[in-house]
């Protein structure tokens, strides 16, 4: 169950109308890396776990945050819309400031939404909902929320550079802090499952049955040999059950494959037939 407040997290007021940064801001919402894929990829591993409460806790309660997060933005999108010349275009177009507005936004932050947020990025495209990642595992899963939240505070960060308003900043400033917790948080959570389970993902999976002779190999597959300076090359495995090897030249374990000819109900290209046809000749 979930209850609403009407007040929110944190203070979402623009000093002045900006709908061209309204489409930018639009990112941080609904992009891969936005609250939304945040928020339903934290709650849907919570619904979805069945181990250890005190992990479901945890992603109920982040993922609960970032629906707040969620209304901090499209409140703050909204009132950054408001004033967005929506009426006779032509006529607003010939003042070089509002030509440039009608340039820059989103229209349909005017056609679709009436100067409200929409779950989309800054450039239209739809949210979608295979941004989300719910595996079942937990190691797996929050290394991925890792991810999620250290690209999120990136496009926080930059869309902080893109603006000289000290309301949209007060407001990242607040965002950008919280995924520094988070960013901490996940790491906490991954160190606590790695002592328990190891690094490998999935660690219940039988060692015997994987082919153990290339599970530390490290393979130079391009030019140059810069990649043997790294911790990857040489030194014990970051899970301390092997040793990481460079091979300089990898070699190919199997033949070339040389697969069967098509049926003909597929009407394929069929290869010529030996000795070779010759092309017929044009004269």
């Amino acid at each position: 169950m979930f209850y609403h407040v009407k007040e929110l997290q944190y203070h979402a007021k623009p000093e002045r109308p900006d709908p061209i940064y309204a489409k930018k801001l639009q990112e941080v919402l609904g992009g891969q890396f936005g609250e939304i894929s945040v928020a339903l990829q934290y709650l849907f591993q919570g619904w979805s776990f069945r181990g250890d409460e005190k992990y479901r806790d945890l992603l109920m309660d982040t993922g609960t945050e970032e629906l707040a997060h969620i209304e901090m933005l499209s409140t703050m999108i909204a009132r950054l819309l408001d004033g967005a010349p929506v009426g006779d275009l032509e006529e607003a177009a010939k003042d070089p400031v509002l030509g440039a507005i009608l340039g820059g936004m989103n229209p349909q932050h005017a056609i679709v939404s009436g100067l409200g947020a929409m779950p989309v990025d800054s450039v239209g495209n739809p949210w979608t909902a295979s941004y989300i990642n719910a595996s079942g595992n937990l190691l797996a899963d929050f290394r991925m929320n890792l991810t999620y939240e250290s690209q999120g505070r990136l496009q926080a960060v930059r869309l902080y550079e893109m603006t000289n308003d000290r309301g949209v900043k007060d407001m990242l400033s607040f965002l950008i802090a919280r995924d520094t917790m988070h960013q901490n948080m996940w790491k906490a959570a991954i160190a606590e499952l790695e002592a328990q389970e190891n690094i490998v993902v999935p660690s219940t999976f039988p060692r015997e049955l994987e082919k153990q002779e290339v599970s530390y190999a490290f393979f130079n597959l391009s030019r140059g040999e810069e990649s043997s300076q790294g911790r990857w090359a040489s030194g014990p495995s970051m899970d301390r059950m092997g040793q990481f090897t460079y091979v300089a030249e990898p070699y190919p374990f199997a033949k070339k494959p040389k697969l069967n000819p098509p049926p003909p109900y597929t009407h394929n290209t069929m290869l010529p037939k030996t000795p070779r046809h010759q092309p017929p000749s044009m004269y």
